[in-house]
């Protein structure tokens, strides 16, 4: 028998007449601890409230209607209890691949009617059945996903539907998963180590294009200079580079790393004379791109600003001297320390035959300047004047002047060339009459 058989982690104990499905008694039965539980039970809301009881969770429905519940239990996976059905057999046979149509009893005997365990074995992911995965088409995007995350290997006549299924909804024979359900499917993917191989496997099965069809515009768009792959395998090296560095890096960070490019296809230009390559305001154009994106994937505001954040300012010049690295960090606060990582993965994914040691110690003395700001300036320094102070300083109306007094102001101080508020106030006389004079 397979060592992933052997030694089977502990289970909370099991609901009354309730049955582990799923993912979770796939983990159990490899030997790996589940992620999340998932129980069918007799009675969701009442095993709910007593699991949440018993271990000191929380309990809460998450669909009334259809009877589901959720526990959550500090520091630990969450519990999801669903009605038991009346035929347990025929419910797991309408399940996705037959790794995931097994369930556990409480004695620990496995159901499994679709021969799950002897691919758990083959670590082989083979579906129940063609219509099941057509049924369901995210299905196609869960394969991919579920093949890099469990390190197992499409059965062949499962991937050909699979690629099917991405033809069908290309050509507008099946209808799109909801972009949320994607976006999960894609981010279970990208927090992987290995993401950049998930990725190549999406494009590889025909589901890349359905998800990210403007990060496939960089194949075959070579870059010369410092870059020896094309904008696409560009991209996807720079996340391999950030998860060799920052294994835990979060996803805003995955993304930006991935996208940084993402407008160089369409701002690609080559001079007439000289036959060089260009790719003018890439960095304004792959941040408005990759905002579209991921607006389109439903991620929240505050992750695509910051993502679309570095994505813009990742081209900007590192400085070369100390004051330059304090304006450097006082300018880019909120999006460091991320927009270092992705200029580093950025930099570390080129490597191209310009590429030499010299111009990669020049560019860790550089990144150190920043870092040495950052730890002298933690965070930004205290306002000394407020909008109303500038007003009245100025004898002007409220409006856009206001704002961009403060904000020279603000990064006076931080450079240290402002030191108390009777220096805050001659600053602001000071660059009026300069304004003025002009």
């Amino acid at each position: 028998m397979s060592s992933m058989f052997r030694r089977r982690p502990p289970l909370p104990p099991f609901p009354p007449g309730g049955l582990l499905v799923g993912g979770a008694a796939r983990d159990w039965q490899r030997g790996v601890a589940p992620k999340d539980y998932d129980w069918a039970v007799p009675d969701p809301a009442q095993a709910a409230r007593a699991m949440a009881d018993a271990l000191g969770g929380s309990a809460f429905p998450l669909d009334e209607e259809r009877g589901y519940w959720r526990v959550h239990l500090d520091g630990e996976a969450h519990h999801d209890f669903v009605p038991l059905p009346a035929d347990v057999n025929d419910d797991l046979l309408r399940r996705d691949f037959t790794v995931n149509a097994l369930a556990l009893t409480e004695a620990k005997k496995i159901l499994d009617p679709s021969g799950g365990q002897v691919d758990l074995k083959a670590r082989r992911l083979r579906m129940v059945s063609a219509a099941n995965l057509r049924a369901d088409p995210l299905r196609a995007w869960r394969a991919a996903r579920l093949e890099l995350t469990l390190d197992f290997r499409l059965e062949p006549e499962t991937e050909r539907v699979v690629r099917e299924v991405a033809a069908d909804l290309a050509d507008g024979t099946l209808k799109m998963p909801a972009a949320e359900r994607i976006r999960d499917e894609l981010h279970a993917l990208l927090l992987h180590p290995d993401a950049a191989h998930g990725l190549k496997r999406l494009e590889d099965l025909g589901l890349l294009a359905l998800t990210l069809p403007e990060l496939r515009e960089g194949m075959g768009l070579q870059q010369g200079g410092f870059h020896h792959l094309d904008v696409f395998e560009h991209g996807l090296e720079a996340l391999h580079q950030l998860l060799a560095r920052l294994p835990d890096a979060p996803l805003p960070l995955r993304w930006a790393a991935l996208l940084h490019d993402v407008g160089k296809p369409r701002s690609h230009t080559v001079d007439p004379e000289t036959g060089r390559t260009h790719f003018y305001g890439h960095d304004k154009l792959g941040a408005a791109l990759t905002t579209q994106m991921l607006t389109r994937l439903k991620l929240s505001a505050g992750e695509i600003k910051h993502i679309a954040g570095l994505v813009e300012a990742h081209m900007v010049p590192l400085p070369a001297g100390e004051k330059e690295a304090r304006r450097f960090v006082h300018r880019r606060r909120d999006l460091l320390p991320d927009l270092l990582w992705v200029m580093l993965a950025d930099r570390e994914a080129a490597r191209g035959p310009s590429s030499s040691e010299a111009s990669r110690h020049a560019y860790a003395v550089a990144m150190g300047r920043v870092l040495e700001a950052m730890e002298g300036q933690p965070a930004p320094p205290r306002p000394l004047l407020t909008g109303a102070d500038v007003m009245a300083l100025l004898d002007i109306p409220p409006g856009p002047r206001i704002g961009e007094v403060l904000r020279a102001l603000n990064e006076a101080v931080a450079l240290g060339e402002v030191m108390d508020e009777v220096e805050a106030r001659a600053f602001v006389v000071g660059d009026a009459s300069r304004k003025d004079d002009m």
